[in-house]
């Protein structure tokens, strides 16, 4: 009898999101992030521009930033670690 473990790295990776400048911004890009598949959590801090995203290894952040892309703004990785 063997034991299965299911086991998820998470990778954190911290964003720098240029021009995004009012709450609506921060909602357009987490929301965009969110949709992906893999996502654990999204949090963006206005006045630093930054966005920290939580997600599986079934997510790139490649495809972080082009989701990022798709609400006209650019995104910048500043970090990123496993977990």
């Amino acid at each position: 009898c063997g034991v299965i473990l299911n086991l998820t790295w998470w990778v954190i990776s911290v964003i720098k999101v240029e021009g995004m400048h009012c709450p609506l911004c921060t909602t357009a890009v987490k929301k965009a992030i969110k949709d992906l598949d893999g996502i654990e959590k999204v949090s963006a801090i206005l006045n630093t521009k930054e966005v920290t995203v939580t997600y599986s290894e079934k997510t790139t952040l490649n495809q972080i930033l082009d989701a990022i892309k798709t609400t006209s703004y650019t995104g910048v990785e500043i970090s990123t670690i496993k977990e």
